[in-house]
């Protein structure tokens, strides 16, 4: 009989994973035992776990062996929406809109349309925004503890835009970025996008391990530290000001730049110093109004040093341009009229009524969070692997993110993170309830 090729196994692997006669969890041989099994060089079996890892079917453990991968949920790179039971909740992705916002937008529209400048918004303003919008935008930023010149203000659509826009700046291919061993997913995909290396700093509960970070600095040629010192994303920790004392002196006696990304700072009701007013030679503010106002809004902006002012805006003019002329009239007119500021006191008052719920329904199980985010982490036991707990919670009809899309490390402990802001308040309590009791039906392996 004919050994099959390297190329049948791969398919005939990946279609029993996706119609889920290998489910997610699901150890497969060793590439020895595969090798035996269907007649091929040990060097094939290998070729053929590489790629359907590359296929983003399979992930291999050290020690461990390789294992099915969840096709649902959120793996870091595209949210899996279809599930194979109706939605009960969307925990991936936090989309939280306050009652009534959909009649404050059209209200703002109709004061735009009878402006004497609706014309205006059919033309296209400069890379970075124009000097009025810039002005207002900095306005706001002293709520935040940053006192800024309007011309260090760079509009974009949305923080990924502003970081994008940031690193192509900053950063050759190559480059070593230092990152908390678990943060916000998108700094991976710019990561891959614009050929850096990624260089974890080990996390504790109280924020990175800044002696490591230290020694990463003396022994690495380390260009940029992106940091979320304010209400962390995943795991929503506020750096004390020591903290960031320290993290600023690493930062100028390794000659380090800094990205703080503040999409979540708004959370924070009293924060300590934001790190661009602590080092504002070598920060650069990321932000938006997609948490605080409304994801769709797509109004971000970069507060960036002196000397990186002209570099920003030639990055934002070769991508996308920057934020469009009506979501910037729409954005700093809720900033200048005070919209923005009672959004931001609404949704402390929401996040904190979501951790509450969240704490009560998941009572006795392994959570992280900051008292008013909508954000939760969620510790697994040691037997429950991320990707195998997603697909049972898709089989439940709730959406969650792993481990893997917030992991810039080989070490990926079992947890999952849990975004609040989406479902209704008042669906929340039995969505987390289904969640537990999902997890707690798994029987260890």
């Amino acid at each position: 009989m004919r050994p099959p090729s390297y190329k049948s196994v791969v398919d005939e692997l990946s279609r029993a994973i996706r119609s889920g006669e290998l489910p997610a969890g699901s150890r497969l041989p060793t590439h020895r035992a595969l090798a035996h099994e269907r007649n091929i060089a040990l060097a094939t079996a290998t070729r053929v776990y590489a790629e359907l890892a590359a296929m983003g079917l399979v992930v291999g453990e050290p020690g461990r062996g390789t294992f099915v991968r969840a096709l649902s949920g959120y793996d870091g790179l595209e949210p899996a929406r279809d599930l194979p039971v109706p939605r009960l909740a969307d925990l991936s992705f936090n989309q939280p809109l306050a009652r009534g916002q959909g009649q404050m937008l059209r209200q703002a529209l109709r004061k735009l349309a009878v402006s004497g400048e609706v014309e205006a918004l059919l033309r296209q303003d400069p890379p970075g925004g124009r000097t009025h919008d810039r002005a207002i935008v900095a306005r706001y930023l002293l709520d935040r503890g940053i006192d800024t010149a309007p011309r260090n203000v760079l509009l974009t659509a949305g923080t990924q835009q502003a970081l994008d826009s940031v690193l192509r700046t900053l950063t050759r291919p190559g480059d070593v970025v230092a990152v908390d061993a678990l943060t916000y997913p998108g700094i991976k995909l710019l990561a891959s996008a614009h050929s850096l290396e990624l260089a974890p700093i080990p996390v504790t509960a109280a924020g990175p391990d800044l002696d490591a970070l230290d020694l990463l600095c003396r022994t690495r040629p380390v260009r940029v530290i992106y940091t979320i010192p304010t209400v962390h994303n995943p795991l929503g920790w506020v750096l004390d000001r020591a903290q960031r004392d320290r993290l600023v002196g690493i930062a100028r006696s390794r000659d380090c730049l800094l990205i703080e990304d503040g999409t979540y700072a708004f959370l924070e009701a009293a924060p300590p110093s934001p790190l661009r007013t602590l080092a504002p030679e070598r920060t650069f503010y990321v932000a938006s109004l997609s948490k605080n106002v409304a994801p769709g809004l797509r109004f971000g902006f970069a507060v960036v040093p002196d000397s990186a002012v002209d570099g920003v805006v030639r990055a934002l003019r070769a991508a996308a341009w920057g934020s469009p002329g009506l979501v910037t009239a729409l954005a700093t007119g809720w900033l200048g009229d005070g919209t923005v500021a009672r959004l931001e006191k609404h949704r402390r008052e929401d996040g904190t009524a979501r951790q509450d719920i969240a704490r009560t329904a998941l009572a006795g199980m392994n959570l992280t969070g900051h008292p008013s985010s909508y954000l939760v982490w969620l510790g697994l036991a040691p037997h429950q692997r991320p990707d195998q707990v997603a697909d049972v919670l898709a089989r439940a009809g709730i959406l969650v993110s792993t481990v893997d899309a917030f992991a810039t490390g080989a070490h990926r402990p079992p947890a999952l993170r849990l975004a609040l802001g989406t479902p209704d308040l008042a669906d929340l309590r039995a969505a987390l309830l289904r969640l537990r009791n999902a997890i707690e039906s798994i029987p260890p392996t």
